[in-house]
């Protein structure tokens, strides 16, 4: 009777199991300053001022939540950032998946030097524009009592002009459909010219629906980078009623000290929605990521 032979592990195994548990502790690592903060918020002030605070609070304090809605209008400052982040989201989707099937399917003199701006617009620093974008907003014509050459009153400043105008359209959204539309096949483009579309109707009934991960990688983007601003909805508003929640939550840090229970507490709520936003998300936007830029 022959003996059976030992089985023996597929090869590339070892490394599996090794990346898999590099993997886990790079995740670990990640997800523990996400989890230090969920537990501080349950804390009390004493528990977080100690010398030598332990991870697990003593007293489970669930009321540091209520508290700090009590402390700041936050109803008010997570109803603006959800406006703003919303109308950013739809605005860049929209506008910016037009302008990238433009350039990835109509061809017209001057195509490749636009794109080409929008490459160079990538390689400008965030915040090496923030002065000329609040100039622009300041010294808005024919607004918030400017005269027709931008004097005399305050422009858009402190409206909702200034937080969502700004931020409608993004360089890397129309980068990135650019690259998504330039991935479709020609056919699906003349047979809906056969069938008797307009331009119009391609892009929006047979181009779009296919680049879905494209769209969800734009939309999920934008909400974050939208939802998490600070320095330009501090900078153009002065009213807690034009605040946004990033802002709010420096109303807990005074001269006087930190309230870190309650920074915490609002920093949870100010984290959770993109937090559910990505798990609902995350296959498409994974995909766009993965095939961005191949083309």
């Amino acid at each position: 009777m022959d003996t059976p032979e030992p089985r023996r592990a597929r090869p590339g195994t070892a490394g599996r199991y090794a990346l898999y548990a590099v993997l886990t502790v790079v995740s670990l690592l990640m997800i523990a300053p996400f989890v230090w903060m969920v537990l501080t918020s349950l804390k009390t002030p004493a528990e977080i001022a100690a010398a030598d605070p332990g991870l697990l609070p003593l007293h489970w304090e669930f009321g540091n939540y209520v508290d700090a809605f009590r402390a700041a209008p936050f109803a008010t400052y997570a109803r603006n950032s959800l406006v703003i982040a919303l109308s950013h989201t739809v605005l860049n989707v929209l506008l910016a998946s037009m302008a990238g099937y433009a350039l990835a399917r109509i061809r017209f003199r001057g195509s490749e030097l636009i794109f080409l701006c929008f490459v160079a617009a990538l390689m400008i620093p965030t915040y090496t524009k923030v002065l000329p974008e609040f100039l622009i907003v300041r010294f808005m014509p024919l607004a918030g009592g400017n005269d027709i050459l931008g004097q005399g009153g305050s422009g858009w400043l402190d409206t909702w002009w200034a937080l969502i105008v700004p931020g409608a359209v993004t360089p890397f959204a129309v980068f990135l459909f650019r690259q998504f539309y330039l991935d479709l096949p020609v056919e699906l483009e003349e047979a809906a010219r056969l069938d008797g579309l307009n331009e119009f109707g391609i892009y929006a009934r047979i181009m779009t629906p296919q680049v879905k991960p494209a769209l969800t990688t734009v939309a999920l983007l934008t909400f974050e980078s939208s939802w998490n601003n600070f320095l330009w909805p501090l900078l153009v508003t002065r009213t807690d009623s034009l605040r946004v929640i990033q802002v709010g939550l420096s109303v807990f840090k005074t001269e006087n000290g930190t309230q870190w229970h309650f920074l915490m507490a609002g920093t949870t709520l100010a984290t959770l929605p993109m937090v559910i936003l990505f798990l609902i998300g995350q296959r498409y936007f994974v995909q766009g990521f993965a095939t961005a830029g191949l083309k």
